[in-house]
């Protein structure tokens, strides 16, 4: 038991995923009538002003019925995500100093013409306010 009184369930099965700042936990358990199920758990820290951190935690409980539809849902979209993206990692254009492939090629003609050009307007219609 807990400090708290609960019953701590008994990890039977477990796997971890390191991934940057987040951790994923993949745990099977046992009901009480000692059948199966998984939780799956993301960990992610976080770092206070003050130098400190903590940890913020979502858990998933996933049963037995429900693994195929599961499984067929997930492969499904991790199968679309990769058709459309591809595997390339893009998280860098989440960093304050990334520039997209468009900006870095239209820069020399942006500095070349001092004036904007007219498709960088767009026209309104205030009729419609």
């Amino acid at each position: 038991m807990s400090d708290n009184g609960t019953i701590e369930k008994e990890e039977i099965f477990s796997k971890v995923l390191r991934a940057g700042r987040r951790t994923y936990f993949f745990d099977v358990r046992a009901t009480k009538a000692n059948d199966y199920y998984l939780t799956i758990t993301e960990s992610k820290k976080f770092t206070n002003e003050d130098g400190s951190f903590h940890y913020k935690k979502h858990k998933i409980y996933l049963y037995k019925e429900d693994f195929a539809g599961f499984n067929e849902i997930l492969q499904e979209m991790t199968d679309y995500i990769l058709d459309e993206k591809g595997e390339e990692v893009i998280s860098e254009r989440h960093q304050k100093n990334f520039k997209k492939e468009y900006e870095e090629d239209e820069k020399p003609k942006a500095e070349a013409t001092a004036t904007p050009s007219a498709a960088a307007f767009t026209d309104i219609s205030f009729d419609d306010i």
